[in-house]
């Protein structure tokens, strides 16, 4: 599964910002990542046996 580099800038970025504790930041990761772990979580269930 690969994740585009700007996303990943983003997050890098907003990551940046957290750390310099910048509290705008706090909510901004979340809607970046949660397609990508939606997807990860999907496939990591699809190889458990039911």
């Amino acid at each position: 599964m690969k994740i585009a580099q700007s996303t990943m800038s983003d997050v890098t970025q907003i990551l940046n910002h957290l750390d310099a504790g910048d509290p705008s930041a706090v909510e901004k990761p979340l809607p970046l990542v949660y397609d990508q772990l939606r997807k990860l979580a999907a496939a990591k269930m699809a190889q458990k046996n039911p």
